[in-house]
């Protein structure tokens, strides 16, 4: 009998930001990672008090990493609608505005007083991530891996960071010169930096039953190599093109029927239109994937086989989004918080991957088909090393 690939992620502590409802803490409890999620909306606080996940009800602008000493994972999805209004000349210019405080941060300037002046505050908050990694560098306890996750307008906030973080091990090295440290000290400071990768993921590809984007930024403190987003387990969903078709190496995409586990064949109508056209509202069959799951989706009309008309629920519109059939979703406006949310199934494969490791798919599985209650402290996600190499990375704990 094989052995089965033990976890190896325990004793690692995650901070996470705008931490939501749980996408990212639900991820985490399934690998065995430790986390601490900072949330201010009060909805969004009664699921995770229900859900039992360990909560600092606040403002993430209030507090540092000094806060939360045992954190070597930072993570979080800041808010971004005050510059990804599509095709609105404000929407472009938040987004200059951002990129700016980005690079100037990166060089060692101090720009909370000025977020302070800004006309919409959210503005601001997307550099609070860089914040806390500015400051746990400059304290001499930088964060082993950071994780960020947002709608794809946001890359270009990730790209800056990639170059700020990057930036911090050459800063590191130009001072250590100036202050006549040796060259082997100085050596050390150059390889103990951040290596950062940044792209576009398409969430059908890795076992989640919907077709949704997302910007993704993993950074690791590290002298190997630069760290890999994770690779796709699953097909990617074209109209038209049959489940069987694709690379043979990879999964079928995952349906809403088998989701849902609705025994009827359905389809899903969209309460919104495409363009703005009410007349034009997305379609989508039971035997496909969910279109992206906004904070509407409890709106979307489910139209049966038999021509009978329902509406998600807060547990069926979660499975939507990979998360437990218990979740105990609570509080207000809670469609809103499935909508924002991360799916725990993608946040445990790009959480393993921040760490060196990929989930062994079988008992990710398990753990999405599985009882909440019963798997948020069993840790029954397993994971193996990426590489032979990232089994010698203090960060997995081996």
């Amino acid at each position: 009998m094989t052995a089965e690939p033990p976890n190896t992620v325990e004793q690692v502590h995650m901070v996470d930001l705008f931490a939501g409802p749980g996408g990212l803490d639900v991820a985490a409890h399934w690998l065995g990672v430790t986390v601490d999620g900072v949330e201010w909306d009060d909805d969004a606080c009664a699921t995770r008090e229900a859900a039992g996940l360990r909560t600092l009800h606040a403002d993430v602008r209030d507090f540092g990493p000094r806060d939360f000493p045992e954190a070597t994972v930072l993570a979080g999805g800041p808010p971004c609608q005050t510059y990804t209004v599509a095709g609105r000349g404000e929407g472009r210019r938040a987004l200059e505005t951002v990129l700016g405080y980005v690079k100037r941060m990166g060089a060692g300037h101090d720009v909370r007083p000025e977020l302070k002046t800004l006309d919409d505050e959210r503005t601001g908050l997307v550099l609070e991530p860089l914040r806390w990694a500015i400051e746990a560098w400059q304290a001499g306890r930088p964060y082993e891996a950071i994780v960020l996750e947002q709608v794809p307008a946001v890359l270009p906030v990730w790209l800056a960071y990639k170059d700020a973080l990057e930036g911090l091990g050459e800063e590191s090295l130009k001072e250590s010169v100036r202050s006549g440290e040796s060259g082997k000290t100085a050596t050390a400071r150059k390889d103990s930096k951040y290596r950062v990768v940044c792209g576009i993921l398409h969430t059908e590809e890795f076992g989640v039953p919907q077709t949704r984007k997302r910007a993704i930024l993993i950074a690791r403190l590290t002298n190997e190599e630069v760290p890999r987003l994770p690779e796709p387990t699953h097909r990617r969903y074209r109209k038209g093109v049959k489940r069987a078709e694709g690379d043979p190496e990879l999964r079928e995409w995952v349906t809403m029927a088998e989701a849902t586990e609705i025994p009827r064949s359905f389809k899903v109508v969209s309460n919104y239109g495409t363009g703005g056209d009410p007349k034009a509202r997305g379609e989508r069959k039971s035997v496909e994937p969910a279109a992206t799951v906004t904070g509407k989706v409890t709106r979307n009309r489910v139209v049966m086989s038999d021509g009978t008309e329902d509406r998600f629920t807060p547990p069926l519109a979660g499975r939507l989004q990979t998360f437990p059939k218990d979740y105990p979703w609570s509080g207000k406006a809670v469609g809103q918080q499935i909508g924002n949310a991360i799916p725990p199934r993608l946040a445990v494969h790009v959480l393993a991957a921040a760490l060196g490791r990929k989930p062994v798919e079988e008992s990710l599985d398990s753990a999405v088909k599985g009882s909440w209650t019963a798997t948020k402290d069993s840790c029954p996600v397993k994971t193996v090393p990426l590489t032979a190499e990232a089994e010698q990375l203090d960060i997995t704990r081996l």
